[in-house]
């Protein structure tokens, strides 16, 4: 049986913010209910620990997401929370001591990707605030996320596009080094006990409008992780957040039986050989960083 290391649950195809490096989805705007979580949870125990809330959408625009903590934590998962931050305030109680809550990112960068942002310091304020006081009550992980690093121009973008958030953060941490200084992007810096902060390149999501790579790769999709989109549709990894290798619906097919179906089967084997089989993985650039010798494929297929 496949077992995952990361499993994405979409909880919404809905997003608060417009940001500039995340196109929004062409699917329908929905959130996920109650009794199809549940069946979710309960199709994909056997083969996952660890389930994030996210794949397109603003995952604490739902209404429902303490009690989604709370059946997930019924179930044993451990569950990971990537947002933007900017509902901080409004879901704080729904967060607070939750403990199937094992990690929350938070992507700093949406401040300036979202062109209607205002009030930095305030924004920044109240995401610290609740990562403060959420880290002192439990074990919690945090990562602050700068992803928003130009490869042509990478010294003018930290000066000019994250100095004032960097800045703040050394204030309200009193860290007595620069974190500019520090990190590099790919990479993370401690700021604090379960706290980090991680910079990296602008993320660009993979498109069947770009040029195809027939160069063979390889890739974790369906390896280490899985996932779900709201309507119960079966990607084999988070990146594919239009549903394009749709391999499935679990509410027409169990879960178990979809990652063993020939499509599935065709795009795992393919990366096993270094084979691209499916024309969107060929229009991926984040498969390049995991380029292997055939040797390494290997050994990561045994």
């Amino acid at each position: 049986m496949k077992k995952f290391k990361k499993f994405y649950i979409e909880t919404t195809s809905i997003c608060n913010l417009a940001c500039s490096f995340c196109p929004p989805t062409k699917r329908q705007a929905n959130f996920i209910k109650l009794e199809d979580f549940q069946k979710t949870l309960d199709q994909i125990k056997p083969h996952t620990d660890y389930i994030y809330f996210h794949v397109k959408g603003e995952p604490l625009l739902h209404p429902k997401i303490g009690e989604m903590l709370d059946m997930a934590h019924e179930k044993g998962f451990k569950v990971n929370i990537t947002t933007n931050g900017t509902l901080i305030n409004k879901n704080r109680d729904k967060l607070l001591n939750k403990p199937a809550l094992r990690q929350m990112n938070f992507s700093l960068h949406s401040f300036d990707g979202h062109e209607g942002s205002t009030d930095r310091d305030g924004y920044i304020s109240s995401v610290l605030g609740f990562v403060k006081e959420a880290v002192a009550q439990s074990n919690l992980i945090v990562s602050l996320r700068l992803w928003n690093l130009s490869e042509d121009n990478l010294t003018n973008l930290q000066k000019n596009r994250n100095r004032e958030t960097l800045e703040y953060i050394e204030r309200e941490f009193n860290l007595d080094f620069k974190i500019m200084e520090k990190v590099t992007p790919g990479s993370g810096v401690k700021i604090a006990d379960r706290i980090y902060l991680n910079q990296d390149y602008e993320f660009k999501w993979p498109d069947l409008k770009e040029e195809e790579d027939h160069s063979p790769g390889f890739c974790h999709g369906l390896r280490n992780q899985a996932g779900v989109l709201v309507d119960g549709t079966v990607i084999p990894c988070c990146l594919d957040g239009e549903g394009v290798i749709n391999l499935g619906n679990i509410h027409q097919k169990p879960f178990s039986e979809i990652i063993e179906g020939e499509r599935a089967n065709n795009l795992y084997e393919g990366f096993s050989k270094r084979e691209v089989k499916e024309e969107l993985c060929r229009k991926c650039g984040y498969r390049k960083r995991f380029d292997l010798a055939p040797g390494e494929v290997g050994a990561l297929s045994s």
